[in-house]
């Protein structure tokens, strides 16, 4: 049997109490002690987060316009983008054929009465039956019946738009031929004063908003809640506020979604149909613990921050995140007010360490980033 000699031993243990000392990190040392790190006391603010959701924009009335009889476009008296009334004529139809029957039925209205004045003396002089006169007269409701229907059908050949509101895009131009059966409207008249913005919540979304949401019923919560804000599709942000007017409770099977539904003012008709955006939907925390982003390190999916503690020793410190606000975090746990954190720098802090302490405002860490370059 071998035997290790003692020298050997005592070798092989100070190689390994050099390896486990260089084994703990320790916060860069300066040539007179601990490196100085900027630190900030974490304070209660109230803080306003959004929550953004696609939306889709539609005007508060949508209008088609589709014809109710059949014939020919012979005129289009408006162009896109016009704004029209109520009432006003867009389309005028081929009518020859109708005021051809239209003759013809009025031809018939005037014999059928010519019967009726015919028979009214003798009736009166006992000569024939009333009977006759009677049927005569149904003749007559018959004849100016159909003559005003004709009649109708003519002035059907003036299309008219049915809200007041701005002319939507023209599909058929002169000379098409429409029906009322027509796959595809011949335009729509849209009134965008004030527009819709469609957006959905998931189920879990809706409940927390519901349940957070101020009012005894869904009626009075609706009534209650903030007013949102509208994100353009070119990122800018829209200048006027939108309330959120209806919510569709039933959720559906398909997408496991709520819908909303929210109005925008559109008097500068800046918004129109078929626009994109982001609904931005605001939740307020009031006197909450919060702490820059900038101060706090992630590992394994959790947040930490370097408390200071006693002998100015800068201790990780796993913190819970109940929201992410601009440029802090509210925290829910593992931070109090009135706590100190090493508020930069904290990359080349390794484990517990002892740190030379700079007091700095706690609002010229958490402020915004300016942005250099688009």
């Amino acid at each position: 049997m071998k035997t290790i000699k003692l020298p050997l031993v005592i070798s092989l243990s100070f190689i390994a109490l050099f390896m486990s000392c260089g084994d703990k990190e320790q916060a860069p040392q300066g040539p007179q002690g601990p490196m100085p790190f900027q630190v900030t006391t974490i304070p209660q603010k109230t803080v306003t987060g959004y929550t953004t959701y696609p939306t889709s924009i539609e005007g508060v009335n949508n209008s088609e316009v589709r014809p109710k009889i059949s014939g020919y476009i012979t005129e289009v008296l408006v162009d896109e983008g016009q704004k029209v009334r109520k009432g006003q004529t867009l389309f005028k139809l081929e009518t020859q054929t109708l005021s051809q029957d239209a003759a013809g039925a009025k031809a018939n209205v005037n014999a059928a009465q010519v019967e009726v004045d015919k028979l009214k003396p003798l009736v009166d002089k006992n000569i024939i039956s009333s009977v006759q006169l009677e049927t005569a007269k149904a003749k007559l409701l018959q004849a100016q019946s159909a003559y005003n229907s004709i009649g109708a059908n003519i002035d059907y050949a003036n299309i008219k738009s049915p809200v007041d509101g701005y002319v939507g895009s023209i599909r058929l131009r002169k000379g098409s031929l429409v029906s009322p059966t027509g796959p595809e409207p011949l335009t729509t008249v849209s009134d965008i004063s004030e527009v819709y913005a469609y957006f959905s919540m998931n189920e879990k979304e809706y409940l927390d908003f519901i349940q957070n949401a101020k009012g005894e019923n869904i009626k009075e919560k609706i009534k209650n809640f903030p007013k949102v804000t509208l994100t353009l599709a070119n990122g800018s942000t829209y200048d006027k506020e939108g309330t959120i007017e209806t919510i569709n409770s039933q959720v559906n099977v398909n997408t496991g979604s709520i819908s909303f539904r929210a109005v925008f003012n559109n008097d500068a008709r800046l918004l129109t149909n078929g626009n994109s955006g982001k609904i931005r939907v605001p939740k307020t925390y009031t006197d909450v613990v919060v702490v820059p982003k900038e101060s706090t390190y992630e590992q394994q999916g959790s947040y930490y921050v370097y408390k200071l503690a006693e002998d100015d020793m800068a201790v990780s410190t796993r913190i819970s995140v109940l929201a992410d606000v601009n440029n802090v975090y509210v925290v829910s746990e593992g931070l109090k007010v009135g706590d100190k954190i090493v508020a930069k720098g904290v990359a080349k802090l390794r484990g517990d360490s002892q740190i030379k302490p700079m007091e700095v405002p706690f609002d010229t860490i958490a402020k915004p980033i300016e942005k250099v370059f688009r």
